[in-house]
């Protein structure tokens, strides 16, 4: 089943035999065996039992709490795996290393190839659509990557391959009734940017379960600097994967009309846009199937499914830096 996704406020989450059960309003919402279980999200309010966060812990199975708006608040987390070798290499690779600046200019390379491969894509598609500009910028950035030696001046090449990508974004939506104009977050104002920001979101639950699965500090971050409380490492492996996953699923819900204007509602004080209940579970199933669909993996040469994909990749991280291979290969997709 991959990842639980729970919506409705005040509900009860308990645990019956080798199930997990979700009740409110005294009737059963969802009642599934844990062997199938490899993440539960709470989008809201909930009530957890004692017995499902012993039996979560003793699983490894994260549970993360968000806002319905999708804004991440936390989320309990079993012990790290014992590989102190991991994180021994992880922390010696810390700073201005020539690992880190290696890593860094993997995560942007993967980040910015595939927005690149999109934006071709789409304009392959679609005659009337001329990105020459921004994909030319994008290519630019990347071929910059080699001759950049700061981990700064890196962070600049994502930034403006970045900006050059979301240029785009608004002519990718065939759909009357939606625009984007720019990326807004904390709190996003309009529709696209809402459900950019759940699905961000969302992706960082998967992600940092992958870097604890592999035996990460999912604090401490190359990319991303630390801040206390942020999981920078999981921010950076996140990179290669939100055009891939989440910005993808996006324009699925609403160039297919799942998702309508209709389904959003403004909070009146601070503008905040967020998805009504029921197109909310719209979307987690988006954004679940797109998890759950595969594709040939480049470097592995084997099919998987974008969630086994995270993990894929958090082990590669670990190789690099244990110096069992000579480079980090990002996720890219043609």
């Amino acid at each position: 089943m991959g990842t639980v996704y729970i919506t409705q406020d005040d509900c009860f989450i308990g645990k019956t035999d080798e199930r997990l059960s979700i009740r409110a309003n005294k009737q059963k919402m969802l009642d599934v065996p844990l062997i199938n279980i490899e993440g539960v999200v709470v989008l809201g309010r909930a009530t957890v039992s004692p017995a499902v966060v012993n039996e979560l812990l003793t699983r490894h199975i994260p549970l993360s709490f968000l806002t319905h708006t999708g804004r991440y608040l936390g989320r309990l987390e079993p012990e790290v795996t014992k590989n102190i070798f991991v994180r021994k290499a992880q922390w010696q690779a810390a700073g201005e290393t020539e690992k880190s600046v290696h890593l860094v200019r993997g995560f942007i390379r993967g980040k910015l190839k595939n927005y690149r491969i999109a934006l071709m894509r789409k304009q392959r598609e679609r005659t009337e659509l001329n990105f020459s500009t921004q994909i030319a910028r994008l290519q630019e950035g990347i071929s910059s990557l080699e001759r950049t030696t700061s981990i700064d001046s890196l962070r600049g090449l994502e930034g403006a391959g970045s900006a050059a990508y979301f240029q785009c974004f608004d002519a990718l939506i065939r759909t009357e009734g939606f625009s984007f104009e720019a990326r807004r977050r904390r709190p996003p104002t309009d529709p696209v940017n809402a459900l950019l920001s759940l699905g961000y979101s969302l992706l960082r639950h998967d992600i940092q379960s992958a870097v604890n699965i592999v035996g990460f500090d999912p604090y401490l971050g190359y990319l991303h600097v630390e801040r206390y409380g942020r999981p920078s490492l999981a921010l950076d492996l996140m990179e290669e994967f939100r055009p891939l996953v989440v910005d993808a699923a996006v324009l699925n819900a609403i160039n297919t009309r799942l998702i309508t204007p209709a389904d959003f509602t403004t909070e009146p004080i601070s503008n905040a846009v967020s998805l009504t209940p029921e197109a909310l579970r719209i979307f987690l199933r988006l954004y679940e199937q797109k998890k759950q669909s595969e594709f040939k993996h480049p470097v592995m040469g084997r099919k998987c499914s974008y969630q086994e994909s995270f993990e894929i990749q958090g082990r590669l991280m670990a190789k690099y830096l244990m110096a069992e291979i000579d480079q980090y290969p990002p996720l890219v997709l043609k």
